[in-house]
């Protein structure tokens, strides 16, 4: 039987033809790994019968929500529920973010898999003080922790807009930091994926923005399992983890550079808090598996074909990395139509999916190529590109 091939569009009016490999068979972990902790930041899947259209309340597909964290599960992941690959301020109001916090941790439970939920002010658009921006927090970490999740102290819009400096930031965050049951995920999230989050922690100025965040986590400490840093520097990261306290892990957000940083310096390592991870499960596994096993070459060889794929899923604008999750999810036949709530499956060009796919064949990222080559193929005659 002849390859199947797919042509997609170029942006200089051209095509490129995929012609897709046959598909890896990769193994199932479904226990944790020793190595690393690692969560898999996970996206929700839409009601293709919803009405996801912008600004409008977001309708789930909640049997293939919850499927695509089991598949996680499979390869030995924990879920990051509620986050912003979940499309947090993008179109996932608050009582989707209950619902789904609330299936989730009781599926992780069941499942005897890790679980760590994003708990911020994002219900409370209007806070316009101090108080009114903890209070909103406060009453997100109590239904997180209600649920039996971790809980991941999200960086909030509100704080970033009210507060007028390090002290405001350290202020909210240490009454926060008092109250919480068990030790939680501080999140830092750059302006590359949130641009309202600029010169959080009371600064734009990155060096004097680090100092603030830890001297916070140095002071709460016995609170803060570890800290989420999605900046996308790698050289700001290998610094902050090495400054941290000890048992105070650092969970990389990179997309761009997490398989150095999760590989370590032969000092110090990033454990994974990853968007990616949702996008690379199956490969990611294999490579954090060759880690445990400390086969180091394995563990590069493994996780290089991601890193092209992640790169191009982040590429700028990078807070609309969460169409490409959900555009890869379909090709898989993890979910059964490419919509997304809030209308977000337009935040991509036909160009930019198109290597999307070329880049997750290449990746042996596509489980069944036929399933694959068939949708792209419709996607494309859809969007007036069919050749």
């Amino acid at each position: 039987m002849s390859p199947t091939s797919v042509d997609v569009p170029l942006a200089d009016g051209g095509w490129e033809t995929v012609t897709l490999h046959e598909p890896r068979q990769w193994k199932d972990h479904p226990s944790p790994y020793e190595q690393r902790v690692a969560f898999a930041a996970a996206h929700v899947v839409a009601d293709p019968r919803g009405e996801n259209v912008p600004g409008a309340p977001a309708v789930v597909d909640w049997e293939s929500t919850l499927a695509f964290r089991r598949e996680l599960f499979r390869y030995g992941f924990g879920v990051a529920e509620a986050m912003d690959t979940a499309q947090r301020n993008m179109g996932l109001d608050w009582p989707a973010v209950q619902e789904l916090v609330r299936r989730s941790a009781q599926q992780a439970q069941e499942y005897d898999a890790r679980i760590a939920s994003g708990a911020g002010t994002d219900h409370a658009p209007a806070a316009a003080t101090l108080e009114e921006v903890r209070a909103a927090y406060e009453e997100q970490v109590a239904f997180v922790e209600s649920t039996g999740s971790q809980v991941i102290l999200m960086a909030s819009r509100q704080l970033a807009a009210v507060a007028a400096g390090p002290d405001d930031y350290l202020a909210v965050y240490a009454r926060l930091l008092e109250q919480v049951r068990e030790p939680v995920i501080l999140h830092w999230l750059g302006e590359a994926f949130d641009p309202q989050l600029r010169g959080y922690w009371g600064s734009s100025d990155v060096d004097a923005a680090t100092a603030t965040f830890l001297d916070l986590v140095r002071e709460h400490a016995d609170k803060v399992d570890g800290v989420k840093v999605s900046l996308l520097s790698a050289e700001h990261e290998t610094g902050l983890r090495a400054a941290l306290p000890e048992g105070v892990r650092l969970y990389t957000g990179d997309d761009f550079n997490y398989p150095e940083l999760i590989r370590g310096d032969g000092t110090h390592h990033s454990d994974a808090l990853l968007g990616a991870f949702a996008a690379v499960a199956p490969a990611a596994s294999a490579a954090l598996t060759a880690l445990d096993e400390g086969d180091l070459d394995a563990y590069d060889a493994e996780m290089a074909p991601t890193l092209p794929l992640s790169r191009h899923v982040f590429e700028a604008p990078t807070y609309h990395y969460k169409t490409g999750i959900a555009f890869l999810s379909w090709l898989c036949g993890h979910q059964p139509g490419f919509t997304m709530v809030g209308g977000l499956q337009s935040a991509r060009s036909a160009v930019h999916l198109g290597r999307l796919f070329a880049l997750a064949d290449e990746a042996r990222l596509l489980p069944d190529p036929e399933v694959a080559a068939h949708r792209m193929r419709v996607w494309l005659d859809g969007a007036g590109l069919a050749r």
